[in-house]
């Protein structure tokens, strides 16, 4: 079942002040959100409690000393409403069930949950505290009516390409080593998104986030590519395919402007504010926004 349906520990506060926000990563994703927040949460309601990086002298100048948090582990000393996570999955495995029990939280690497230990674990937290797990849409177009399908008992299969520029991607050890331009088009991975996702975490995020959607089809049904491709140069290509009851099915194709190199693409940026925005508590559940 995708949705507990337990509600409890709204934030009951939200309507009559700001919400405080932690943002746990200070990435070129970390960035965007640290400076909107900055510069226009006191009109949205939002407030930056704190902002941490692996690398805190990476911070200096550019966040208000106050803000910036050192040590990770003394987060809940700030307060939060939201904590955001958008460095590394590692981060959600090693904090997120900590996180929960004290504020909501967005996860920004949900190929964390990939692991179904972790899955499983995170999802008891939110119950057990009555926080919500946030899972943002990203580069997902359609994320909802997957769910809505799936909630129904009509998703029958889901089939998920993301293809970048070589330069796009982060992948570890030789994968992508001998790359060079005018290769053309190249398949690197292929098959569950639950076996994608140890392999190159921090690349298919989009996949994790339709795997949450497609909760009866899970991290193993769901179907996923890897694609290289010289050409893209100047956006991101994500490819969705649903297959529902009767001989329904869906095709979408979603091209993300981005720049030779960036492993998000600006509409990406954009997304995840939106998601930010909606996290406001929807009880103890995980919730895809």
């Amino acid at each position: 079942m995708f949705v507990f349906g337990l509600f409890a520990q709204d934030m009951s506060s939200s309507t009559s002040s700001s919400l405080r926000i932690g943002v746990v990563g200070y990435g070129h994703l970390g960035q965007y959100l640290v400076q909107r927040i900055l510069n226009e949460g006191a009109v949205l309601g939002l407030t930056l409690a704190f902002v941490w990086n692996r690398n805190s002298d990476k911070l200096k100048g550019l966040v208000p000393d106050d803000l910036i948090l050192c040590d990770l582990s003394s987060f809940a000393d700030r307060c939060c409403d939201v904590i955001v996570e958008v460095c590394h999955p590692q981060m959600v495995k090693d904090f997120g069930c900590h996180f929960l029990s004290q504020s909501h939280f967005m996860v920004g690497s949900p190929s964390a949950l990939s692991d179904p230990d972790l899955n499983q674990q995170l999802r008891q937290a939110a119950q057990q505290y009555g926080r919500t797990l946030y899972i943002p849409s990203g580069a997902l177009w359609g994320g909802q009516d997957i769910q809505r399908l799936n909630d129904s008992g009509g998703l029958k299969a889901l089939f998920i390409r993301m293809a970048k520029h070589p330069s796009c991607f982060r992948l570890p050890g030789d994968v992508l080593s001998d790359w060079s331009e005018g290769e053309g088009r190249r398949v690197i991975l292929r098959g569950s998104v639950a076996e994608l996702c140890p392999l190159a975490p921090n690349n298919i995020n989009t996949m994790a986030a339709a795997a949450i959607a497609a909760g009866t089809l899970g991290f193993s049904g769901v179907q996923g590519e890897i694609v290289s491709d010289t050409r893209l140069r100047d956006y991101h290509v994500v490819e969705v395919e649903v297959t529902g009851p009767d001989g329904f099915s869906v095709h979408t194709v979603r091209r993300n402007p981005a720049k030779l190199g960036a492993v998000t693409g600006i509409a990406t940026y954009g997304s995840f504010w939106n998601s930010l925005l909606v996290c406001k508590g929807h009880g103890a559940r995980i919730y895809l926004c």
